[in-house]
Parts: structure tokens; sequence; C-alpha cells
């Protein structure tokens, strides 16, 4: 592609040396990346500033720069100057890979919790019902006939254009994303073409990462702010913050409510059987999206996936899936199939006791994984906790409360604390400070507790504590994804003779940088 072709995208605000008959074999915004040929997007990151690596991109072959401030030392290199290097990505990824998005359907799902579980029942549905589906979020992204596990939620605008270019390639119909606040905030979902965007629920998370509660806010309800008119938002109105949003989208408006009743499509006559959601969907009245038409009525869902939260994210993608002309027989069937999402509140063992393994993120996450616990039949409730790293005082003091605030209801004893060590990366490591308000809030509880460097030591010695009946939660984000391969490894070497086949079950269907499928 000529260089001259792919800056008509963007907004410049002055040029040196441009050559715009320049052929552009690629992008790259990491100076280790750039090939011959490429064009360099120097980004100004929290940690490291691109605009220092220009001369390492140009050892490797840059022939243009994306700049904010201008190189004046450097002679004959084309160097484009605009006022937000991130929002150039954006632009010129899409640019550069022929504006997939525009070619196919995508929905953008967003909420504080639920994200994945979320898109992921939306895909099955979608392939049950007939379509070639791609997938990105924060477990792996799928693009047809390729999945590659996932570093962040929502990749880098290059990475994510690119991604999409492949779905097209593979002829995929829907694709379903998760949008994090982190990357609206950094522009990397600026140039994706939503269709049907999504916002479920919103709770205090990434406080310290977005400076504030309100512009997390700010942040996160974009998605739905600045979407296209012709696109449809489905916003759950049981949260009074996403309520003020229907007036303030220029997309079409389609509600939800599960506890409320308030919505366009409502859940009604909820009951949880063993922890497993049954309800009905009832739509209040017709539905009329264009040349789309649902009818009001309603229908029966029997989930197979635990939790009340489970329910909330069910709904969600049922609404998405009804926007989208998908038949009330297909979603239900669906959600009789579907058998979950890895860490969201998984039965990974059922044997003598229980193991649950769960993303326990943030107060509302860990609510309603406590509340269905609460209603099972059970012994003793054993919880082994992964204190969250880089999220700050404020989550770490939230959480610590939350799980203090079950300690009556559900018997708690004692809680295991981790600091993952060893199982995460220097990003996700666990600060004095977050340790410190975890320990001072449940100092001033007396609930007992005991934190160890390792999440085995930690998952070992519950484990030797469990009994009949009991129920062993494995809890936290990063810092417990490796835990569930701990704890088979542990029951295993107890219990010799087990089939590893049958122990290890729950792990074939993983996919992990740890190899644990079998």
């Amino acid at each position: 592609m000529k260089l001259k072709d792919l800056l008509r995208s963007l907004d410049i605000l002055e040029t040196r040396n441009v050559l715009e008959d320049l052929d552009i074999e690629g992008i790259a915004c990491h100076s280790a990346k750039v090939k011959p040929g490429f064009i360099y997007v120097a980004i100004k990151g929290y940690i490291a500033d691109g605009h220092k690596y220009i001369g390492q991109a140009l050892s490797k072959g840059a022939i243009a720069l994306i700049v904010e401030e201008f190189n004046y030392e450097l002679d004959g290199v084309s160097q484009i100057k605009v006022h937000n290097s991130r929002k150039a990505l954006s632009r010129l990824s899409s640019s550069f890979y022929g504006n997939p998005t525009k070619k196919t359907k995508v929905v953008g799902v967003t909420a504080t919790n639920g994200k994945t579980t979320t898109t992921f029942i939306l895909d099955h549905i979608y392939t049950k019902a007939g379509y070639k589906t791609g997938i990105i979020g924060s477990v792996f992204s799928k693009t047809g006939k390729r999945t590659e596990l996932a570093s962040l939620t929502t990749p880098e605008s290059l990475d994510l254009q690119c991604i999409f270019a492949e779905m097209i390639e593979e002829k995929v119909d829907r694709a379903v994303m998760e949008a994090s606040s982190s990357a609206l905030e950094l522009y990397r979902v600026n140039d994706v073409d939503f269709d049907i965007v999504s916002f479920n629920n919103f709770s205090r998370e990434h406080i310290d990462q977005h400076g504030s509660f309100e512009r997390y806010w700010e942040v996160k309800s974009s998605l739905i702010r600045d979407v296209k008119p012709e696109a449809v938002a489905v916003l759950n109105v049981d949260n009074e913050k996403i309520a003020s949003l229907v007036t303030n989208t220029h997309a079409k408006v389609v509600t939800i409510s599960v506890n409320k009743g308030t919505g366009m499509i409502n859940c009604k006559n909820l009951k949880l059987v063993k922890g497993r959601g049954v309800f009905d969907v009832v739509i209040k009245d017709d539905i009329v999206l264009g040349d789309l038409a649902i009818e009001k009525g309603s229908f029966h869902i029997d989930l197979r996936i635990p939790g009340y939260h489970s329910v909330e994210n069910a709904m969600m993608a049922i609404a998405i899936a009804l926007v989208d002309g998908v038949g009330k027989g297909i979603i239900v069937e669906s959600l009789k199939e579907f058998g979950g999402v890895e860490r969201r509140f998984e039965f990974i063992y059922e044997n003598e006791y229980t193991i649950i393994d769960d993303h326990f993120a943030n107060i509302k996450n860990i609510n309603s994984t406590l509340e269905t616990i609460a209603d099972m039949d059970k012994n003793k409730v054993h919880i082994v906790y992964a204190i969250r790293g880089n999220r700050g005082v404020t989550v770490n003091r939230e959480n610590a409360q939350a799980l203090v605030n079950w300690k009556e209801k559900l018997g708690i004893e004692e809680i295991i604390a981790t600091r993952s060590m060893g199982s995460v990366g220097e990003k996700d490591t666990v600060s004095s400070e977050e340790e410190n308000v975890f320990r001072e809030v449940l100092d001033k509880s007396g609930l007992e507790y005991t934190i160890y460097d390792t999440i085995k030591e930690a998952i070992e010695t519950i484990l030797e504590k469990s009994e009949k009946d009991d129920i062993v939660l494995l809890a936290g984000c990063q810092g417990m994804d490796r835990g569930a391969k701990i704890a088979f490894d542990h029951i295993h070497r107890n219990n010799p003779d087990l089939d590893p086949l049958d122990l290890y079950g729950p792990l074939t269907k993983r996919v992990s940088e740890e190899g644990y499928i079998l």
C-alpha cells in the first residue's frame, strides 16, 4: 500500500520529508517488530516512550515515522506528526488491513464482570445457529481456523485489525469481542465498526488504573455513547448508571432486566436449582428494529452453568442473539448445552469434596459467587484467595471486606491467601500496599488467615484440611490461573490409582500455556 493512501485516514498536524509514493509493507508500534518497508508508530506509553526507539526502528528498516514530536536530527526520513499516536495507530491499522470490521457483523461486549462468559455463550448460540464465528477476549482469540492465547483482554489496535482481517479471509459471519476499559481508554477499538454493543453491569474495579471512579465510567460508557446510529445497544437497566445511557447514545436501544422487570426483555420466575438457574425470558412488547421484529411473549431457559451471575450473563447473550435475529428455539437449546467458561464458577472436581474455580475479580463477582455457594448443600467452605496484584489498595480493600461480610453466613473459619509468587508476571505482582490493606481488613474482622508466598503451598494446605461434602473455592484472577492444575496434581499424588483422564478431565478442554491438554 502506498504511504499517500494510508495518510488519507489521518488527522495530520505537520509533515517532514514525506515521500508519498513509498510502498508500505507493514506497521509496527514496537521497534523490535519493525521490518524493512514498515511504518513505525512512536507511542508515548505509561512506562516507555516509543520516540526514544526511533533509531532502532530505522536500523531495522522503517521508512516512515508517525510521531507526536519531530526528531529534527533526522535528514531525509518521512515523519508525520499527529496529536495522538495511539489514535493514529488504530486508524492506520484499519486502513492497512482494508477496514475489515465493515465486512462482517461485530458485537462488542462490555461490563465490569462477565464479559468473557457472555461472549462465550453468544459464540455458542451463533455456532448453533449456523454462523461461522470469531471471538476476541481475555482467554483467547479465534479467527475461524486458528486459536491464539490472549495476553490482553482486548488486543492492541494493530493486532486487533490483523485478527479481524484474518476473520474476513476465513469468511467469519459473526465476530464477538470483549471491550475492556483499558482498550477503550487506549483507543484500541476506535476503528472497530460495531453493529451491536452491550453493557451488562458496572461496579468499582480498575479505579486505580483509571484514576477515579468517574473516569472509569466515562471510559467504559464510551462504547455505548460513541457507537454509530445504525447499531443496536443492549443495556441492562437494573444498573442506574447504565440506564442513564438509554438517552445518551445515537444507537437503537434494547433494554434488559434480571431482577427489576423494567426492561423490554426481562428475567422472570428465576430459581437456582442446585446452583443452576432456571427462568423465563419475557419480551414485554413487540420490538421492531428496522426489518427485524421480535414478537412479545416468553420462553423458558434451563442453564447448565451455575451461579446467579450466569443468569445475568445469559440474559445479555440471549438479548443480543434476539436482536440479531436468532430464533428462540436455537437460543433455548444452546443454553441447555453450554458448559461454561474456564475459571468462571467452574466445577472442576466433584468427589469426596467439591472444588470450584472462580475468577473472583471484585465485589460484585465475589458476592455473586458466595451467594451461590450459600445456597448449595455443603459441610464446610474453604477459600484459597489470590490477592490481586496491580489493582491498587481500593479494590483489594473492597475485596477483603467482601470476604469478611460472608464470614458468618458461610461459616468461614479461615482464609488461606497467597501472593502468587512465581505464578504471575511482573505486572501482576502483589505490592506491599496491596497485601497490607488485605491484612488490615482481616485483622479488624477477627477472621483468621494465613498468607503463603505460592499458590502451591496455599492449595495443598487447604486440600489437606478438606473433608467429605466440603466446598473448596479457588478464588482469584491471574494469581489463581494455575490453581486447578496444582489441585489435581496434589489429589493424584494422594490417589495414585485414580485414572488421570478422569481426574484431569476438566483441564482437557482448556487452552493453556501450561499445556494441560492431555
